[in-house]
């Protein structure tokens, strides 16, 4: 089978990375649609229940009673389909300094004035001002030096919703949340993911970010002027293959 012409796998990739823009030009970008994704799943199929209901009115109509909805409840996100809040509050700064310096210099040098009188002979049918009484000379040196340094400061102060997509055998639960804010033609975009203890979780049912395993948190967004501070793909294409 003849494989397709470069030009032809060219213009396909070209038309694969301008489709994400194309769906903003002249209009404000799209909202990501919220049917069928993990978080309505997971409220739609709330899994099986951990024990038998026999005699719930009787029991949700006591305040006293154990249940989630009493007036003492514990209303902890704690099963598939649960919503907590996720607080980020991430203020970190990271300042490092180093140099480095390293001198290095040797001299090597050989005569043979004597050597039973071989230079003597050999100096009377060199050109003026050749000798053989320094018959070897070597000198060399080097040095090297360094120095570096990197600053980064980093604040984000966020609040987002997330849902209990599964709990694992051993009672983790596995969260994920999404929140977009379109403001004119830009969109900003907040995702997070992870794995929580649900000890860990506050009874004001909120829980930070420093308390999530594999936590995974992206704040970006997309939009006109998203795409103007952005390189070309072409331009990017060229960066990652030209050596120089």
């Amino acid at each position: 089978m003849t494989p397709p012409p470069i030009s032809h796998v060219l213009v396909l990739i070209l038309a694969l990375a301008g489709c994400a823009r194309i769906d903003h030009i002249g209009k404000p970008p799209s909202l990501t649609p919220t049917k069928n994704a993990d978080e309505q799943l997971a409220m739609l199929n709330p899994g099986l229940p951990m024990a038998a209901r026999n005699g719930a009115p009787l029991r949700e109509a006591s305040l006293w009673n154990g249940g989630r909805r009493s007036l003492l409840g514990d209303r902890r996100a704690a099963r598939r389909g649960d919503i907590l809040t996720v607080v980020i509050e991430i203020d970190e700064e990271a300042e490092i300094s180093n140099a480095t310096a390293r001198r290095r210099t040797a001299e090597e040098s050989l005569s043979v004035p004597d050597l039973f009188g071989l230079p003597q002979r050999i100096d009377r049918d060199l050109p003026e001002g050749a000798s053989l009484e320094r018959a070897v000379g070597i000198t060399s040196s080097g040095s090297s030096g360094g120095d570096g340094s990197v600053s980064r400061s980093e604040e984000l102060t966020l609040r987002v919703a997330a849902t209990v997509t599964d709990v694992l055998p051993n009672g983790v639960l596995r969260i994920s949340g999404s929140q977009e804010v379109r403001v004119n033609f830009e969109l900003r975009e907040l995702l997070v993911s992870g794995f929580v203890r649900p000890e860990d979780i506050s009874r004001q049912n909120e829980i930070t970010h420093d308390k999530i395993a594999a936590a995974r948190v992206s704040y970006g967004g997309r939009g006109q002027i998203t795409d103007v501070q952005q390189p070309r793909i072409g331009q990017q294409v060229l960066d990652a293959i030209l050596p120089f």
